[in-house]
């Protein structure tokens, strides 16, 4: 009698010992899964809306493409930084290019806002270029101290004409670019040198070089601004921006220089 009682308990608590095990299996199973779920979670509009705004941001020079191509290209310093938020979400960055040994005297000012693109449309993420009502207010201003910026509700209230938008895409498997884009086929409407609409590409790579070609075109489809070559090629700012201060390519070219530079955010004026 009294063995069959220890061996009845000692098989119910075998059988607990096992129901316990499975119980914990099946929760590391479950809680691994969750944990997969979320680390291959897809990204979401705004993560790509986020991921090109800071790809866009920041210094970067041509000097490369203008050390290999200088009768086509000069070393344009690039530099971008957050401005503002907008209600819905959407970044507002401030872009300007200078020549790289004159950095204080930009030739062009820009706001760029950043946000996802509508549902209805095929691209992922859509990148809208605007004038600034007052250009001298906000020269240098991602070189300036914080508290020395125009403030975030001035920023919003300083966004003038829009100008261009391009639309972007993931780029596939296997090339370099993370996006890819243009504007819409017709472009926007331009006046500058005898224009009558322009167009942009833009590339983000990997290594957040980014890839820019502006162009306008009169009436007839001649090209009238913008390099005819190809995109201009910005890389970040080097460790070190001071090796070759005074190379020939950082000085301003003897020509109109609208007429054979561009860059992000296409020049409108």
């Amino acid at each position: 009698m009294g063995r069959g009682s220890e061996s009845e308990s000692a098989s119910d608590s075998n059988g607990w010992s096992r129901a316990r095990g499975l119980v914990v299996k099946t929760l590391v199973l479950i809680g691994g899964a969750i944990l997969l779920k979320r680390l291959t979670k897809s990204t979401t509009r705004w993560d790509h809306a986020r991921i090109v705004a800071r790809s866009l941001s920041g210094e970067k020079f041509s000097r490369e493409q203008a050390s290999r191509d200088p009768d086509n290209y000069f070393n344009i310093r690039t530099l971008t930084c957050p401005a503002a938020e907008m209600v819905d979400g959407s970044n507002v960055l401030y872009f300007e290019q200078a020549f790289w040994r004159t950095p204080q005297k930009p030739f062009r000012q820009r706001f760029a806002m950043v946000k996802p693109c509508p549902k209805d449309l095929k691209c992922d993420v859509e990148v809208s270029s605007y004038a600034i009502r007052d250009v001298e207010e906000y020269k240098n201003f991602c070189d300036r101290p914080r508290d020395q910026r125009p403030l975030p509700e001035e920023v919003i209230g300083d966004i003038a004409e829009h100008l261009t938008t391009i639309y972007l895409k993931r780029c596939e498997r296997g090339k370099r670019c993370l996006y890819e884009g243009s504007t819409p086929p017709g472009g926007f409407p331009n006046s500058w040198n005898g224009a009558t609409y322009c167009t942009s590409e833009l590339s983000i790579l990997k290594n957040n070089e980014i890839h820019t070609w502006d162009r306008g075109y009169d009436e007839d489809g001649n090209q009238v601004w913008g390099v005819k070559e190809g995109p201009y090629e910005f890389k970040p700012a080097p460790a070190s921006s001071f090796n070759g201060m005074f190379s020939p390519l950082n000085f301003p070219p003897s020509e109109p220089m609208e007429k054979r530079i561009e860059g992000s955010f296409v020049l409108q004026e």
